[in-house]
């Protein structure tokens, strides 16, 4: 309908528009910006450098403002152009004029580590983001402490056994080398903040698209220098986050409001978001495997090269950590290396680094079911993780459900109808991946109106349906229609803590602390009841939003009616608030099985996907439809990684895919049909036992696609995105 206002849609008094003007180097010394022209455009009230910038370390990308000295990444802002309308705004960018020193710059991993390769930080390595942490990507590395002068921002390492060994008692040895892109989120909305000074507490207030309200917060007041109290940050909707927008250009912006002492609002250009927003790393991984001829995997080694852009990411490390725990390898060397390059710094894209991993290890599973005559679902079968197996690190799963999405996609018509498929000259893959799942404290609040509505207060930001979540659970717990339950988020002035909605964790911990707190409520208004109708409480219901006795219907009060009673003018009963507080510190891993048929043009190279079957486990399913809709989505980018999405840098670093119309985002027509199947193995500590659902449909289906051409073709990529021009070059070199 049109109704929802976006952080775009924000119109406050003196408001001013800003337009970033960027680096046009990779890499340079800086030696001058002039903004006169710029100051002579009409309408322009104020041009901002970094000597206009609080002075503080660039320890993140968010902490980078705006460039002082040099530069490290092509379209990195060097200025801010403030205007009373964003077509001015445009035309005074265009006239900010700089002065450079081009520098070499190390744009590739193998350039980035070779010998007197220049340094993107010749002073040593910043602490980097917490994108990682925040998806539950964080595997408690001490890299940080051990930073020096180097393009390598960390390394970890993760052994088992004796690997030697391990591949000398295999039958089978099969290994490859496989490359994943730098694939851009492509939210449809862009980075949007607007801020607004409060010239008599010194404070500011934000309005943003952001998917972590109290993570801005935070970086706000630490760039800023002022009480995180003093800063209050409304999440507004969000037009697509994806992992995005878990902080970037607020510190920027809330620095530029303050300096002028005017509301600022920036929002991205198409093109300024692809050139310098944060999306998911470029890989390389060598991956080996060895297995028996019973199909038991005896050893796994891998090394694994994560290009991070410009800042630190820490996500090799998770990488490795990720392969050596999903199938039961005894015997394993896993060795990621995080390094830095002349681009855009990496960010978190649903399932940060998980798509890469499954690509290599589910492509190399299915090479071995191949050469050793085994069903692939059946080989994977064998060797999948059990709750109670070791994982990388050496804790142990959870309760996980990685063999019974396995073995539902087994059973379905899909896997067992095959050969018809093939008949028809298509190929039919599999792969399964999971997402380990994020933790973080929450907390939530629960008041009774006297309409008898429940309202529930959270922290969270709602991107794919956790509201509506709340509101099914809430509803159960108090015995109530879910229309009679109110879901509410404030800002982070008067919401209760939640930590980003990232991390498929939200349903998990906020909901966890949103079902705490309606028990607590529903215990208020029983009590409250029992009083009223002189009976003991464990004597009551709740039915048809009234408390009634049990076997007594005619004895009852209205909820409304008890709210009542607890909010007037001398009431005897406190009113009906309860809270919530948990600290979810175990997770609640997510598995996800894909099948996938695909037809292969062999004159053009094209992939038909015709054919998508997407098996998770939920643990819960508390809002099916909701769920549906975020397995296809995530299986819909799954696709772009493995058919159509890359982001291309030449080799001076300059982005050759800066807008929609050169960089490939799957649409409508070229998404199959789809069929989610929904598997429930509850969580120890879940509410209603429920997982998260959000990231694990995205990591098996570059993998699946990549099976199933293999199937139809007999070929095997290794690279992604698998476009016609790269599938129809193999096809040549088979034929040749």
């Amino acid at each position: 309908t049109g109704a929802t206002h976006y952080a775009s849609d924000l119109q406050l008094p003196g408001m001013l528009h800003a337009r970033l003007a960027t680096s046009l180097h990779a890499h340079a010394n800086l030696r001058g910006i002039e903004v006169e022209g710029a100051l002579a455009v009409p309408g322009v009230v104020a041009v901002l450098t970094a000597k206009d910038m609080p002075d503080i370390a660039p320890s993140s990308r968010g902490h980078l403002l705006l460039a002082r000295g040099r530069v490290i990444f092509a379209g990195q802002p060097l200025a801010v152009v403030l205007a009373t309308s964003e077509a001015a705004a445009e035309d005074g960018a265009q006239q900010v004029v700089v002065d450079y020193e081009p520098l070499p710059a190390a744009i590739t991993i193998d350039e980035a580590l070779a010998e007197n390769a220049p340094l993107v930080w010749p002073q040593g390595v910043p602490t980097g983001a917490g994108d990682a942490g925040a998806h539950g990507a964080d595997i408690g590395s001490d890299a940080k402490s051990k930073r020096k002068a180097s393009n390598v921002a960390g390394q970890e390492s993760f052994v088992r056994g004796d690997v030697a060994a391990g591949f000398a008692e295999a039958d089978v040895m099969i290994e490859g080398t496989f490359t994943t892109p730098m694939v851009h989120q492509s939210a449809v909305e862009t980075q949007s903040v607007v801020a607004e000074p409060n010239p008599l507490t010194g404070g500011i207030t934000l309005w943003v698209s952001t998917q972590a309200p109290f993570g801005a917060r935070n970086e706000v007041a630490n760039v800023l220098g002022i009480p995180e109290s003093d800063v209050r940050v409304v999440g507004m909707a969000v037009g697509g986050g994806f992992g995005g927008k878990n902080g970037l250009y607020e510190p920027l912006v809330a620095a530029a409001a303050r300096a002028v002492g005017r509301p600022v609002r920036l929002v991205l250009t198409r093109m300024e978001e692809m050139l310098a927003a944060n999306p998911a790393p470029p890989a390389r991984i060598h991956l080996r495997l060895g297995a028996k001829r019973d199909g038991t995997l005896t050893a796994l080694s891998s090394e694994i090269f994560l290009d991070n852009g410009c800042y630190p990411f820490d996500l090799g490390g998770f990488l490795g950590y990720m392969l050596g725990s999903f199938y039961r390898a005894p015997n394993f060397s896993i060795h990621g290396t995080d390094v830095l390059t002349f681009k855009v710094s990496a960010g978190a894209y649903r399932a940060p680094g998980a798509p890469s991993v499954i690509f290599a290890l589910d492509s190399l599973m299915d090479e071995l079911a191949e050469r050793l005559h085994i069903d692939p679902i059946e080989l994977r079968l064998r060797n999948a993780a059990r709750p109670g197996d070791p994982m990388a690190d050496g804790d142990p799963w959870p309760s996980i459900g990685m063999r019974d999405v396995l073995e539902a996609l087994r059973d379905h018509p899909a896997w067992k109808q095959r050969e018809e498929a093939r008949a028809r000259g298509r190929g039919v893959g599999v792969a399964v991946g999971g997402w380990p799942g994020g933790t973080e404290p929450a907390a939530a609040a629960c008041s009774l109106n006297r309409d008898g509505i429940l309202q529930v207060n959270v922290g969270s930001v709602d991107l794919n349906g956790t509201t509506t979540g709340f509101a099914l659970m809430a509803a159960e717990v108090l015995g109530v229609a879910p229309d009679q339950v109110r879901v509410v988020f404030s800002d982070t002035d008067t919401a209760p803590y939640s930590g980003a909605s990232a991390g498929s964790k939200v349903t998990y911990t906020t909901g966890a602390a949103v079902v705490q707190a309606a028990r607590e409520a529903k215990q208020q208004v029983l009590s409250i009841a029992a009083e009223e109708l002189e009976v003991a409480v464990e004597d009551l219901e709740i039915v048809d939003g009234s408390v009634r006795v049990r076997g007594v219907p005619g004895r009852a009060i209205k909820l409304g009616d008890i709210a009542s009673k607890a909010m007037r003018f001398g009431g005897r009963y406190a009113p009906v608030f309860a809270q919530g507080r948990v600290a979810q510190t175990a997770t609640a891993p997510a598995f996800n099985a894909q099948l996938a048929e695909v037809e292969v043009d062999r004159e053009t190279g094209e992939v038909r996907l015709h054919r998508l079957i997407i098996v998770q486990d939920v643990g819960r399913a508390i809002n099916p439809l909701a769920i549906e809709g975020q397995m296809m989505g995530g299986a819909t980018q799954g696709i772009g990684w493995a058919l159509y999405e890359k982001m291309e840098y030449d080799s001076q670093g300059q982005l050759l895919t800066g807008s929609w119309m050169d960089y490939a985002v799957p649409n409508i027509i070229q998404t199959p049909a789809m069929e989610a199947v929904i598997v429930e193995v509850p969580s120890e500590h879940g509410p209603f036992g429920a997982r998260g659902v959000g990231e694990a449909p995205v990591v098996p289906t570059a993998a699946a696609i990549a099976n199933a051409i293999a199937d139809a073709t007999g070929i095997r990529l290794r690279d992604l995105p698998m476009t016609a021009p790269r599938v129809l070059e193999a096809l040549k070199h088979v034929s040749d």
